[in-house]
């Protein structure tokens, strides 16, 4: 392996530069995805100069899913590493009012683009016998999901499957997937659940608030790190005190 090279989905969000700016430093190169806020991550570039390169993608469409992944192709940066943030945003909405759309938009974006991404990549990393895999899931598939997230939870239940099933198929090729579960974070995520949900929910930390980007960045620069050489389909809660 001569060029550390990480791919970044769903890089805008306050997570993705976050990481991108810890971690640059570890590798030659950083495909950064966005769909439709760049500004970031232009911004970004102006630091990290040719190492970022930002490429659009929009993981609701799957044949633009599939353009994404041809475009990395073209450029023949080919992921050694890969960190999988994208989800629709969450908000709170009963069952009886959701439908199978609701439901399919959430599993377009965060499961379907994976199975693609890594349907073509995972192969060459088993070939090269090195890989990292990071799934952003949520606190919710550790312990009894709130109501009203039928939608946003099922996707993620998916993408722990997903990362379970895979880590076990590929840990004799040297490849890790494990998933990071976060409880509630303070960011432009949760800007459509109600505000009252978002205190409520920090009043019944232990540490009486939220999480914050910088409490969650570490655990994604470890398993990104050689010293988590030994850890795969894991499953890996961040809930600020909570035990789960």
């Amino acid at each position: 392996m001569t060029e550390k090279i990480l791919l970044v989905t769903g890089a805008s969000s306050d997570i993705g530069i976050s990481l991108i700016k810890k971690i640059s430093d570890g590798y030659d190169y950083i495909i950064a995805h966005y769909n439709r806020e760049s500004e970031k991550l232009i911004e970004l570039k102006k630091d990290l100069g040719e190492k970022l390169i930002p490429l659009k993608g929009d993981f609701k469409d799957e044949n633009k899913t599939y353009d994404f992944v041809n475009s990395i192709k073209e450029l023949n940066l080919i992921p050694t590493d890969i960190v999988h943030l994208p989800a629709g945003l969450v908000q709170n909405v009963k069952f009886s009012k959701l439908n199978w759309e609701d439901f399919k938009n959430d599993i377009d974006i965060s499961l379907r683009s994976l199975v693609i991404i890594l349907n073509n990549f995972l192969p060459i990393m088993a070939k090269n016998k090195y890989g990292k895999v990071i799934v952003m899931l949520t606190s919710y598939t550790k312990n009894i999901p709130p109501k009203y997230l039928a939608n946003y939870v099922t996707s993620k239940y998916a993408l722990l499957g997903l990362v379970k099933a895979l880590a076990n198929e590929y840990a004799d090729k040297n490849i890790r997937i494990n998933g990071v579960s976060p409880s509630m974070i303070e960011t432009k995520f949760l800007k459509n659940i109600p505000e009252l949900v978002v205190k409520q929910n920090a009043l019944n930390s232990p540490t009486s608030k939220n999480l914050d980007v910088k409490d969650v960045i570490p655990i994604f620069e470890f398993l990104l790190s050689d010293g988590a050489a030994c850890i795969t389909g894991q499953n890996i809660a961040i809930t600020n005190g909570n035990i789960m």
